[in-house]
């Protein structure tokens, strides 16, 4: 059952945004191993790291640092590796939820002694909920935006939505991104800010049949999207212009090897025992996400609490779409701020 906070639907939520200062923020470097970690930092006091999903930076969570500074959090941003000012290694088994959990872990040790709240968003959630999964005495509490937790079975995922829509020739972007890796490489970074403006559009609730399966199997991402002229203003044209900078310099390669990677997961993680949350949780979803859609016939937000044992509730945001703390940041954060008020 979803329950929690609504937004009023009857409420106008625009929040035209602008450039952050950046001045603001300072830029750290954790190391884990091999791997360089660009961190932005701000605030001082209890650590709270925040972890971005596909495809966007730090820069997702710029409403969320700027709030809980000022409420006396430091709030640590990074770039996922294969993002932004991060190491990019080629290898998809770089990319597994093993080795980026370990990143986030070793933010958490430099900069919050091994202690930390973890918010993330979208690959980012299920990133941070396997954080307090594999690493739970890092981890205090942990808050899922847009990606409810399901534990990783020993079935390969991918397999799984090939039977769903492969099977029927539907398209399927996580299926495109695995098994067509050079076309979506090339395609999106052949104009990488009209593919972060479609993308960002779609996936909210915009043309998310496109964005799905109202297009044959054979179809590319960017077919059928609609690139919106002006975007909403949840997202200003400088905001937008940061992502698409970013994917421009680094590429699409290494934020795709994530989507790749989920067999070498089911390998890894299917097997082991409880894998149940212990910590308090929550999760913040809205309700136009594409990713309620997933599956026919089952709105992929009912099953958030399932493996969570201590589940503070669901924040559903109405008329927010899949990047919800952009979108309604103010929302977002009141929900936030009660979680972690309640610790």
């Amino acid at each position: 059952m979803l329950h929690g906070r609504r937004h009023d639907p009857g409420q106008v939520h625009t929040c035209q945004t602008h450039l952050m200062d950046m001045s603001t923020v300072a830029f750290t470097t954790v190391t884990n191993g091999d791997i360089d970690l660009n961190v932005a930092v701000m605030g001082e006091g209890p650590l709270i790291v925040c972890v971005h999903g596909w495809p966007e930076l730090w820069y997702s969570w710029r409403h969320q640092m700027t709030h809980f500074a000022a409420l006396g959090y430091q709030v640590a941003a990074m770039d996922v590796r294969g993002y932004g000012g991060s190491s990019k290694p080629d290898e998809i088994a770089a990319y597994t939820l093993i080795e980026l959990t370990g990143d986030v872990a070793a933010v958490i040790d430099e900069l919050g002694g091994g202690s930390a709240i973890v918010f993330g968003h979208d690959w980012g959630a299920p990133i941070a909920w396997n954080t307090a999964r594999l690493h739970p005495d890092k981890v205090r509490a942990v808050a899922g935006l847009s990606v409810p937790y399901f534990p990783v079975g020993p079935d390969d995922s991918l397999a799984n939505w090939r039977k769903q829509y492969a099977d029927h020739d539907k398209f399927f972007y996580q299926l495109y991104f695995a098994d067509r890796g050079n076309e979506a490489e090339a395609e999106l970074h052949a104009d990488s800010l009209r593919s972060i403006r479609a993308i960002y559009y779609s996936a909210r609730g915009d043309g998310v049949g496109a964005f799905l399966n109202d297009k044959p199997a054979s179809a590319t991402m960017l077919e059928g999207l609609i690139d919106p002229d002006p975007f909403p203003d949840w997202a200003s044209p400088e905001d937008l212009q940061v992502y698409a900078d970013a994917m421009d310099a680094g590429g699409w390669k290494g934020p795709l090897n994530r989507y790749r990677a989920q067999p070498l997961d089911a390998e890894q993680l299917g097997k082991q025992p409880d894998p149940n949350l212990k910590q308090p949780t929550t999760f913040i979803g809205g309700e136009l996400d594409m990713v309620r859609n997933f599956v026919d016939g089952i709105d992929t937000y009912d099953f958030a609490p399932m493996a969570c044992d201590d589940y503070r509730g669901t924040t559903l945001i109405e008329g927010a779409g899949h990047w919800v703390q952009q979108e309604d940041p103010a929302t977002v954060n009141t929900a936030l701020e009660a979680f972690v008020n309640d610790l």
